[in-house]
């Protein structure tokens, strides 16, 4: 009985022992995950046991594997290496999806030299915006200092002194602002010219920049001419030394350019408006509410 003792003991303890064991909480290996070890087998070496492994991540997995394993599955090969290759191309600086090339990676040895018409236009057009002012190409003059005066309205903060406007130069420098310089650069352009048939070569300056009353009539408001907004033109020269006065020469032509005015400048005056402009048109771009005022 003695002798059968310790037999017992060890029975007992293997039972208690797999009792334990299922009543584990950790999940029974899956019998279809496990792979088979030959014990025959020689040892294989550690680096090619660690390519073995890699390669074995990598190669496909049967469905039937898939479907009853609950653990995550690692990627195929081909992703890895193509979300590694997006993301090494995502930090390469200066990239740009566009498409092209950075300025300053610009092959210019593969540009083609400029073309001897495009250098002769370059050169036209920086020799055509010397002495320019009031950012026009073709309004020649200089800017000069503001014009203060003691008279309440008068002066001209960004005072300019044109010489010419639109090819056509003025019989004596005028002291205006941009306003009415660019409207009459415009006016000469695109009216007074072509009227002319090209051939207009100068305009005769009766007025420009004058501290003084509307008309000269002691009391009356400040003039456009004191505020650098007004200038008056008394006759026009052609380029075969024919010379046309508003005061003597008020033919149709005239008229027409004249009144044509009205859509470049906000006040046009000439013969017939109101007996002062009798002799030379009075052209001014003065900020008046209601519209231009053409007479």
């Amino acid at each position: 009985m003695w002798r059968l003792l310790p037999v017992l003991v060890v029975c007992l303890g293997q039972a208690a022992f797999a009792q334990e064991i299922d009543r584990s909480l950790l999940p029974r290996p899956n019998p279809r995950l496990v792979v088979a070890v030959d014990p025959t087998a020689p040892p294989a070496d550690a680096t090619v046991s660690g390519k073995a492994e890699v390669a074995a991540a990598s190669d496909p997995v049967p469905d039937s594997v898939l479907a009853s394993s609950l653990r995550p599955m690692p990627r195929p090969r081909v992703l890895t290496e193509g979300l590694a290759a997006l993301k090494a191309a995502s930090n390469a600086p200066g990239l740009d999806l566009s498409g092209k090339l950075p300025e300053d990676e610009i092959d210019l040895a593969a540009m083609p030299p400029p073309s001897k018409k495009e250098e002769r236009k370059k050169k036209r057009e920086a020799a055509s915006k010397k002495g320019s002012v009031c950012g026009v190409a073709s309004i020649k003059g200089q800017e000069i200092a503001p014009i203060k005066s003691k008279v309440k309205g008068c002066g001209v903060e960004d005072p300019v002194a044109i010489t010419s406007v639109a090819g056509v130069r003025l019989s004596q420098t005028a002291t205006v602002d941009c306003s009415i310089a660019k409207a009459l650069n415009r006016w000469v352009e695109e009216v007074a010219q072509p009227a002319f048939n090209g051939n207009l070569v100068e305009m005769r300056v009766a007025a420009h920049y004058s501290c003084r009353s509307r008309n000269n009539i002691k009391g009356a408001k400040i003039s456009e001419h004191g505020k650098g907004r007004a200038i008056d033109i008394a006759a026009f020269v052609l380029s075969n030394g024919k010379v046309l006065t508003v005061a003597q020469n008020y033919n149709k032509l005239l008229r027409r350019i004249y009144k044509a005015g009205c859509g470049y400048f906000m006040t046009t005056l000439g013969p017939g408006s109101d007996g002062y402009h009798e002799d030379h048109f009075h052209f001014d771009a003065s900020a008046r509410k209601g519209g231009a005022y053409c007479r």
